[in-house]
């Protein structure tokens, strides 16, 4: 049955259409059938996506496309769960106490699960057939995120445990698997939100103002495929101007080469070489074609391992660009940031990442996409991820799209409610496990190319031992800036100490006019913030920005002026970068590009578009 759609919808859509960009599946959202029973639960606010979910078409895409094989399962889709008090228990549910499906891997806290509140335990149970072609092959699991705490049993034996809600975590579950026929998958998490000591980002029990609502649970693909003995189980990608260094990290390969072939996209091969499984390997190419945001050039890769006698064991698909990031002078001596050794500006929103309907999981790819589609429209080249880890596919998506990358280490719980000055160090439990997400996050994500640089810190939120922990990441992955602190100069900030590669200020309205110091490259982190509210697309609950404006045009107005003013920082003071709050609105903050259900651009593409690209080549040589 379809919805209708009330008349004050239709006309701010017609009037989206007019002013600024809507995709085409917002005009006819399609209700998905549900013969199970199960049914969605309705969001505060629908995207053009909302009603194009269920059962059969949960997130059906290929999760890791940097490192791929033909043959997968999705386990996505509906899934028993119970939750609450009864779920508070060391024994595992019996069937008949999972009283509730949801609609995996959407968080409960979503409408799109289903279930659409918080538990601080759940029990997930999902019975699966392994397919009968996979017979002597390895069954690896997948999940691409759980927060927070997850143990996964298949048929009753403990296969993985889990702390962290960013990570991707994997198991063998061969010698769990029974026969042929239905196997039974259960995972136990816990996730007590923002009364805990792991990094949660924006995530609160009780959302407002800046911070919003949590995510539990299963939230990103669950997935099987069947691998060799002998299989490829990571590939490290390293570039620079001319070369590809690949690390293939493999389970079962001792006496085995490692080989890497280098193919233009969906062309023929340019280079290859061999080493070992564990060890880099340098591919040089000729006639290099470089990744940049103008040209997002991406080479094919092709790693396999071969036995002594010269047989492929494992074959994996993989991809890349050619491109470096780090600094140079300019002709009046300051240091900038540079992209391929050309001083670059970066510009673009802070992306935060939620959705209305999926809360952390955006309800399709193309909806994933959109996003990023949105900002290129924009004009401009960049983003920084705010304190949130995206699904490999978002990555591929900035990759392919052509978007620079700040990504942000989610945070871990601060108070607002002390004294003045910098917040006390979190507890020793707290500092762990932000460190192992931290190195899990980096690890996770360092062969993307759009990614330029990681944002250990924001604005003093959790902040201890800034040196050491800009060191650290530095030496993990010496091939990208580290901007230790982003806002070092507000809120709950240590003192600037000169750690990390970038001096990161944060004004709102703004811009920031920051100084050079020192060799560090200096960036307007956070600027803008410019609200508008339009009815029929507001989060319930009181409306907040850093600045609010009446209408479409005064905001596009306002947005120029402040543009303005940001070309004369970039020109005068030598900013490298400037970050615009925000790409969309985010619950009850209207400072977007676009509002929350991605409905309506507020702002004249076209204007602000030409704005942007004109602080982009001021800053740019």
């Amino acid at each position: 049955m379809r919805r209708r759609r009330p008349a004050a919808l239709v006309a701010a859509l017609l009037a989206a259409v007019a002013f600024g960009t809507v995709p085409a599946t917002a005009a006819e959202p399609a209700a998905q059938p549900h013969q199970t029973g199960w049914a969605p639960k309705a969001p505060p606010l629908s995207t053009p996506w909302t009603y194009q979910v269920g059962p059969g078409n949960a997130l059906p895409e290929y999760p890791r496309p940097q490192l791929s094989r033909p043959r997968w399962q999705n386990l996505n889709g509906l899934w028993e769960y119970t939750g609450g008090p009864a779920a508070f228990r060391a024994s595992t549910p019996s069937i008949a106490e999972y009283k509730e499906q949801i609609l995996v891997p959407y968080p409960p806290e979503s409408a799109l699960s289903g279930v659409q509140r918080h538990d601080d335990r759940m029990w997930y149970r999902k019975v699966f057939v392994v397919p009968p072609d996979w017979r002597g092959q390895r069954v690896l699991l997948h999940f691409g995120a759980v927060d927070q705490i997850a143990t996964v049993w298949v048929n009753n034996q403990q296969v993985a445990t889990h702390s962290g809600g960013y990570a991707e975590f994997s198991a063998d579950v061969t010698n769990a698997l029974r026969g042929s026929g239905s196997q039974e998958l259960t995972v136990r998490v816990e996730d007590r939100n923002d009364i805990n000591t792991f990094p949660v980002g924006k995530q609160r029990n009780s959302p407002g103002g800046i911070f919003y609502t949590g995510s539990s649970g299963i939230w990103q693909t669950v997935w099987l495929e069947p691998v060799a003995a002998s299989h490829v189980d990571k590939v490290d990608i390293v570039p620079d101007l001319t070369s590809f260094s690949v690390t293939p990290k493999a389970t079962g390969a001792d006496g085995q080469r490692a080989e890497v072939v280098v193919s233009k996209p969906g062309g023929p091969e340019v280079a290859r070489s061999v080493g070992k499984p564990g060890q880099a390997i340098r591919v040089p190419v000729p006639d290099p074609h470089l990744w940049s945001p103008d040209d997002p050039y991406l080479y094919d890769l092709t790693v396999r391992l071969r036995d002594a006698g010269g047989r492929v064991t494992d074959e994996v698909r993989s991809y890349g660009g050619l491109r470096t990031i780090g600094t140079v002078n300019d002709a009046q001596g300051r240091p900038r940031i540079a992209l391929n050794g050309r001083t670059t500006f970066l510009h673009g929103p802070l992306d935060q990442g939620f959705w209305p309907d999926g809360i952390h999981t955006a309800p399709t790819d193309a909806a994933l996409k959109f996003d990023l589609e949105q900002i290129k429209k924009l004009g401009l080249n960049f983003v920084r991820k705010h304190i949130k880890v995206e699904p490999a596919r978002w990555y591929y998506w900035a990759d392919k799209l052509g978007l620079m990358v700040w990504q942000d280490m989610p945070s871990l719980v601060v108070s607002f409610d002390g004294p003045p000055g910098p917040a006390p160090d979190p507890v020793p439990e707290a500092k762990a496990h932000y460190e192992q997400g931290l190195t899990a996050m980096v690890d996770q994500l360092r062969s993307s190319p759009s990614i330029i640089g990681w944002v250990p810190f924001n604005e003093g939120w959790g902040e201890f031992d800034t040196q050491r922990i800009a060191d650290k990441v530095k030496a993990q992955d010496p091939s990208r800036l580290v901007n230790a602190s982003s806002g070092v100069n507000c809120c709950l900030s240590r003192p600037d100490t000169g750690a990390g590669d970038i001096y990161d200020d944060h004004t709102y309205v703004g811009p920031g006019r920051p100084q050079v110091k020192d060799d560090r490259p200096i960036v307007d982190g956070e600027y803008g913030g410019l609200g508008l509210v339009l009815d029929g697309h507001v989060w319930p609950g009181p409306p907040g920005a850093y600045e609010m404006t009446k209408s479409q045009d005064e905001l596009t107005r306002r947005y120029g002026e402040v543009s303005d003013d940001l070309l004369k920082v970039v020109r005068d003071n030598g900013l490298s970068g400037a970050i615009y709050t925000q790409t969309t609105d985010v619950e009850n903050e209207v400072n977007g590009y676009l509002t929350y259900d991605r409905r309506v651009m507020k702002p004249n593409l076209a204007v602000v578009a030409e704005h942007n690209r004109a602080v982009i080549a001021a800053g740019s040589q």
